[in-house]
């Protein structure tokens, strides 16, 4: 495969796969359960059907193409139906976790000139504490309960049952607009066109997830997260598979129960799932031998969770590497040998290097940044609103990940670590300012520092470095402890909060007044 296999036709939009699928056999595209047990299913030409609708509604409420719209679902097939209906009516989808709060929420529809919020009825009650006038906030949808304020988009949809052609998009327009933490300010807003998604399907869905038509795909993402736009969503029903979704919390004897009964053929998982479901005591009773496919991304993998999958069900996990800003990058494709703990080899059709400080390839076995080609059409399009970030991130041709990795003798790549502060915990990516931000804000506290530290479970943890204003105040010191936690909760999405909290006298600093975090970490992985 090359990189002219990946560009996508001129005039292209995601949503028009649906429609193809929607025209055979009245096939399952999703397959819905919940934890009381109850079942949904979509077929494929109820799924175009109520795309359909849920354009027009889109469409006659104002919205015209580009406009952005934030979505806030959860794992419900709506999810499905309102990603596509935003991309069938030439709509920009603005994926929110659930986990938001009002100051996530109100950034995003600032940077991004947010014309419309589609929400689930759980989830508005940080979007109902936004006193400012937002143009957002005048076309609410709201899935599930009617609520005042908010127009329920299921009602309108049902008057709709004129058909829609959709929106005439081309390969090169804005398809999703996910925002992801920084190391310093507010979270960067990664546009991805129309393009992007087919470049991804081509090579992460077909060539890593290893996914075939009418497949049983179970991709554990939430919607809310760009991962759910690469395996729940576009994984599945861009190739006329059936994506499987449960709505429920993770327990790992729960994933390994409907692994067997559902008999799940592709398996998406977080190293941190695996983590758990290889820590039962009776897994190899559990019966798998439907699962053809089992990969893992978000952050490395342990080579003994790999080989306590591959003895209990003959089956290897693969890692995969990418991030917000791309699609899969590096990879153990389906037939590769494996080399446990390596991240794999540069995906089909993407230019991807370990590059020095100079921009040229490096050495075997030395270490460099991992980089992007500029002309990989897996690439992002830009930062929203903010070219100078943008430019700031290449090094001449080259996108700098902010990973570093060194290739061995036989092409593979193996992860050294990030050349940044950004935290990768149970898969979410998060930014020590965030975290720095909202501890700051409490009043016993006088400054900082957020960093990452290993945990056996989560990969790492977030951990804060704490100077306080009075220490000689503090009576009870892990009282202040689980304070500043669900202060810290409160103030920004609570799976950012600090697990780990040392109070400190002062911070490790560069003559410049800068805070030295790598000391930090150092120290924390001594004491870990």
């Amino acid at each position: 495969m090359n990189v002219q296999d990946l560009i996508a036709p001129a005039q292209y939009n995601i949503a028009d796969a649906v429609a193809k699928f929607a025209e055979g056999p009245n096939r399952t595209a999703i397959r819905w359960k919940n934890e009381q047990g109850d079942i949904r299913e979509v077929s494929y030409s109820a799924l175009a059907a109520k795309t359909n609708q849920y354009a027009h509604v889109l469409r006659r409420s104002g919205l015209e193409k580009g406009d952005r719209v934030l979505i806030i679902l959860p794992r419900i097939p709506e999810a499905y139906i309102t990603y596509l209906a935003c991309l069938k009516a030439g709509l920009v989808a603005i994926p929110c976790s659930e986990m938001l709060r009002k100051k996530d929420l109100e950034f995003r529809m600032e940077h991004s000139g947010a014309r419309g919020i589609v929400a689930y009825d759980q989830a508005i009650a940080e979007v109902n504490a936004i006193e400012n006038g937002h143009e957002a906030l005048e076309r609410r949808f709201i899935i599930g309960q009617k609520v005042d304020g908010w127009s329920s988009i299921e009602e309108l949809a049902e008057k709709e049952n004129e058909q829609y052609e959709g929106e005439k998009t081309s390969r090169d327009d804005m398809a999703f607009l996910s925002y992801t933490s920084g190391t310093t300010g507010n979270p960067k807003g990664v546009a991805h066109t129309h393009g992007w998604g087919y470049a991804h399907v081509e090579t992460a869905a077909k060539k890593w997830l290893n996914v075939k038509e009418g497949d049983l795909v179970w991709a554990t993402a939430a919607p809310g997260w760009q991962k759910w736009v690469w395996s729940p969503f576009l994984s599945t029903i861009s190739l006329g598979a059936t994506a499987f979704v449960y709505h429920g919390g993770f327990n790992p004897d729960t994933y390994l129960q409907l692994l067997e009964k559902e008999k799940i053929e592709v398996l998406c998982c977080t190293p941190t799932e695996y983590r758990l479901m290889v820590s039962v005591d009776d897994l190899k009773s559990y019966d798998l031998s439907n699962l053809k496919s089992a990969v893992s991304a978000g952050e490395p993998l342990n080579r003994p969770v790999i080989e306590a999958f591959q003895r209990a069900f003959n089956i290897n996990v693969r890692d995969g590497y990418g991030q917000t800003e791309n699609t899969l990058l590096v990879s153990i494709q389906e037939g590769m040998d494996i080399k446990p703990g390596s991240m794999g080899t540069p995906t089909p059709g993407n230019q991807v290097e370990v590059i020095d400080e100079n921009g040229a390839p490096c050495s075997t076995g030395e270490v460099g940044d991992i980089a992007v080609h500029k002309d990989s059409p897996a690439l992002f399009k830009a930062y929203y609103r903010d070219p100078e970030r943008t430019q700031a991130t290449y090094r001449g041709d080259w996108y700098l990940t902010g990973d570093q990795a060194f290739r061995d003798e036989d092409g593979y790549f193996w992860f050294v670590g990030r050349s940044d502060d950004i935290i990768i915990s149970s898969g979410y990516t998060i930014g020590p300012f965030e975290v720095e931000d909202a501890l700051v804000k409490h009043d016993a506290v006088k400054e900082c520092a957020v960093v990452g530290v290993p945990d056996d479970i989560r990969g790492n943890v977030v951990k804060a470095y704490v100077v306080l204003r009075d220490s000689e105040s503090i009576c009870n010191p892990e009282a202040l402890i689980t304070e500043l936690q669900d202060h810290t909760k409160r103030l920004t999405a609570p799976y950012k909060y600090p697990r780990k909290i040392e109070f400190i006298e002062e911070l490790p600093k560069t003559t410049s007044g800068k805070i030295r975090r790598i000391t930090l970490r150092n120290e924390a992985k001594e004491t870990t």
